[in-house]
């Protein structure tokens, strides 16, 4: 058997640390990660491939560059505090081999931002795949739309398809005024960007919903940004069913008024018939 190309680069990684003392042996490597030494073994001699698991420990540990086990681009490994921009990409793939697109929905988003450490979580998710050509390539992610602070551009209920933006092109490829999914260290937001990355450190998020004020975020605090490419939103009637509807609603409007207008009337014609009546009797009992 021969080791996929994503095992190959970390087993290049253990390597380097062993040759800079960084780790002592191959047995105290694997302990650190809390991984049994036997199935690393396995791993350096070809014998199996690396788990998501093992990677997302390795690179925290060791600050190993993401980057670099997944596209062969970058260093090996990162600065001191140069991790905490990055993480593992989990995906979910069918019986073909073929990634599917992974749904985060509202209920899912709070656990998704906090970066679940189980690998499990994403595969949990809904997936589903489209059509077009252009989301066979690379890994792409639906987020559902909460709020109204994207209107009217996005409404609440609505789904947007991104394509992920790997962290080494944030600070050249964001686009000011393009709509992004920035997923933070607490929430996932559906923003409009201005990039301010090269001389702040920093992305501005603005709303398409005036009511409500840009704000920054600092680039230590973002864990993934996804651009969108696409929405899904609800099917809505016809205009002409849309005014046929309200002007149904208007009559049923009119007719309740009127109904509640007549009886209105009634009450005050009773109450005036019966008050003098009540005047008479309240005097002639003074007397």
């Amino acid at each position: 058997m021969k080791n996929n190309i994503v095992t190959q680069r970390f087993v290049k990684c253990h390597n380097i640390l062993k040759e800079e003392n960084q780790v002592r042996s191959s047995r105290q490597f694997a302990l650190s990660l809390e991984y049994l030494p036997q199935s690393l073994s396995e791993i350096l001699k070809g014998r199996r491939d690396v788990t998501i698991e093992l990677l997302r420990k390795a690179i925290k540990k060791y600050k190993i560059n993401p980057v670099y086990i997944f596209t062969g681009e970058g260093p090996m490994f990162m600065s001191e505090g140069g991790d905490d921009n990055f993480r593992v990409l989990s995906i979910v793939t069918n019986s073909e081999d073929d990634e599917r697109i992974v749904h985060v929905p509202v209920p899912a988003q709070a656990g998704y931002a906090a970066d679940m450490s189980d690998p499990t979580f994403i595969q949990e998710l809904p997936t589903f795949s489209l059509p077009d050509y252009k989301y066979k390539v690379g890994t792409h992610r639906a987020f559902d739309v909460s709020g109204d602070s994207m209107e009217p551009t996005l409404f609440e209920g609505d789904k947007v398809v991104c394509s992920y933006l790997e962290p080494t092109l944030w600070e050249t490829s964001i686009k000011d005024n393009y709509v992004y999914v920035v997923v933070t260290r607490a929430d996932v937001l559906v923003k409009r960007v201005q990039n301010h990355i090269r001389d702040g450190q920093h992305l501005e998020l603005h709303s398409d919903n005036s009511y409500y004020e840009p704000y920054t975020v600092n680039l230590g605090d973002i864990r993934e940004i996804w651009y969108v490419r696409a929405k899904i939103s609800p099917f809505l009637p016809s205009p002409q069913n849309i005014k046929r509807y309200l002007q149904e609603e208007m009559h049923e409007l009119k007719q309740t008024i009127r109904q509640q207008g007549a009886i209105i009337q009634q009450l005050n014609d009773t109450v005036s018939r019966y008050l003098p009546e009540a005047a008479e009797e309240l005097n002639s009992n003074e007397e």
